[in-house]
């Protein structure tokens, strides 16, 4: 891979979780596998009370505590702390962008960037609009050469007219090639992998529609509650917080047509294709397509709760779901009445991520006289976390002279194949940013494109009085969640009451 150009990278929320768990280690990585330019700058700018040595030191502990590369080398450390600046500033205050805009102009001629800029908003939402403006203010000033992109943080809007909105406020200031709209999910390394999977092997394709495969799953579970982010989480829901975003994104890649070729506009193109073909569900009819749910009081994986409405910052009468499951439909060509059946929660048995192809069952005249052992549909699971990988399962017979069906799986495992630990998400996107690819990006359109789908599952749980419907810590969502696909004859693959375990073979 490129090295990427030099420029000065701009943290907004140096201090925040995000930084610290993600995007620092991320830049330390990318240091050390030699795609960091060795001229490249940090600045991170927040409203904390920091020393430029303290900062330092929290990069420092970060990269140690959260770096794919450990232990962290002290030589390379010291070459990319000497780079690494910050700034105490309010977000909408014109001294403290004048001062920022000084600084990295100062870094320019120190460090040749050229006047390149990559800005990072890791800030909550509320701060995006005030530092767009300020940023647009010192461009319009400086006349200096060199690149300017902007990285937006999820959640990008909170409805389709937030998200209209905040599309236009960006389009005032930057270009659209200068716009990076992240989702991490789309730097997995399996989430790029299966446009690889579909359009490069030739046993996929040809049975990849609804003549060959019964259902599409897809699961993000989480095995914590919300913990101390009540308070936002509360606001927003698992609908909006994973199904508008990852889970959308994972589903448009498994749906999509072969785009015409690999860049970014044409990819871009066949998504908002697919969320555009999504059958649309009235508000009246969500009870049927689309389940909530929210975890009671209980105790799993270690932890006890007293049930979501009693976190800290969790309204007493909460209406705001923490598991979500949805039904829908894409009308077109290659998927007509093949359901996907898509599902998030907190408090679930298993962390796991993961896409669940279903393949129509064989015929089962041939074995059912002799065979006492079922006969089990041929699944494909693309893994995205954790373990990532792809698994095919399949049928195979028993040694023996009794005709007994087990269930086989052919793992593929990233760590195994390839001998090599995948990088990181972050490290992935925040290089493609700095060499201005937005192919694992998402575009203005195909985000409101996506919310179009929401708002009308949103509409319908507001006209009901019905609350969410309360599941067990440690279980796999509410009762409504197994009707949802049991009820259309189907099962989820993870619920609660697989078969006997499947025989694994490595490849």
């Amino acid at each position: 891979m490129p090295v990427a150009p030099p420029c000065v990278l701009v943290i907004f929320g140096a201090s925040g979780d995000l930084a610290g768990r993600k995007l620092l280690p991320a830049l330390y990585d990318l240091a050390a596998e030699g795609l960091l330019h060795p001229h490249t700058c940090i600045v991170g700018y927040s409203r904390s009370a920091l020393s430029q040595q303290q900062f330092r030191s929290a990069c420092r502990a970060a990269a140690d505590a959260h770096a794919r590369r450990k232990p962290v080398d002290q030589a390379l450390w010291l070459s990319l702390e000497a780079r690494i600046h910050y700034l105490q500033g309010d977000y909408d205050s014109p001294q403290d962008h004048a001062r920022a805009a000084s600084l990295f102009a100062e870094l320019d001629q120190r460090h040749g960037t050229a006047g390149n800029r990559l800005y990072y908003l890791a800030t909550p939402p509320a701060a995006f609009a005030a530092i767009i403006r300020r940023l647009s203010e010192h461009r319009r000033g400086g006349g200096t050469a060199g690149f300017r992109r902007i990285i937006v943080e999820k959640p990008f809007g909170s409805d389709w007219s937030s998200a209209r909105a905040l599309n236009a406020l960006l389009h005032e200031h930057f270009e659209e090639e200068e716009i990076f709209r992240i989702d991490h999910y789309l730097g997995k390394e399996t989430v790029q992998n299966l446009l690889v999977l579909r359009f490069a092997n030739s046993i996929f394709e040809p049975v990849w529609n609804y003549k060959y495969i019964d259902h599409i799953q897809i699961t993000v579970a989480e095995t914590l509650g919300v913990d101390d982010r009540g308070g936002y989480y509360d606001q927003s829901g698992a609908l909006r917080d994973m199904v508008q975003n990852h889970m959308f994104q994972l589903m448009s890649l498994v749906a999509m047509e072969p785009p015409v070729s690999l860049d970014a506009r044409s990819i871009h193109d066949e998504k908002i294709k697919v969320y555009k073909s999504l059958r649309p569900i009235a508000p009246a009819a969500v009870h049927h397509m689309c389940v909530r749910g929210q975890y009671g009081p209980g105790e799993a994986h270690g932890q006890r709760t007293a049930g979501y409405r009693r976190e800290k910052g969790v309204a007493a009468d909460s209406m705001t779901e923490t598991f979500a499951a949805v039904k829908l439909l894409v009308d077109n060509w290659r998927w007509s009445g093949t359901p996907f059946y898509l599902r998030t929660g907190k408090f679930l048995p298993r962390k796991l991520s993961e896409v669940v192809v279903r393949f129509r069952a064989a015929p089962l005249t041939l074995f059912q006289k002799q065979c006492r052992s079922p006969v089990y549909p041929n699944d494909l699971i693309i893994r995205i976390q954790p373990d990532e990988g792809i698994s095919l399962r399949l049928n195979g017979k028993v040694p023996g002279g009794q005709m007994l069906i087990k269930n086989v799986a052919m793992d593929f495992l990233y760590r195994t194949a390839f001998g090599a630990e995948a990088p990181d998400a972050y490290e992935r996107l925040i290089h493609d940013a700095m060499l201005g690819d937005q192919t694992l990006f998402i575009s203005g359109e195909e985000a409101e494109a996506a919310w179009a789908v929401i708002d009308p599952i949103e509409k319908g749980w507001k006209m009901t009085a019905v609350p969410p419907q309360e599941y067990a810590p440690g279980s796999w969502g509410p009762k409504r969640a197994m009707d949802l696909i049991e009820l259309d004859g189907r099962r989820w693959l993870h619920s609660g009451q697989e078969a006997e375990p499947v025989i694994v073979c490595s490849i």
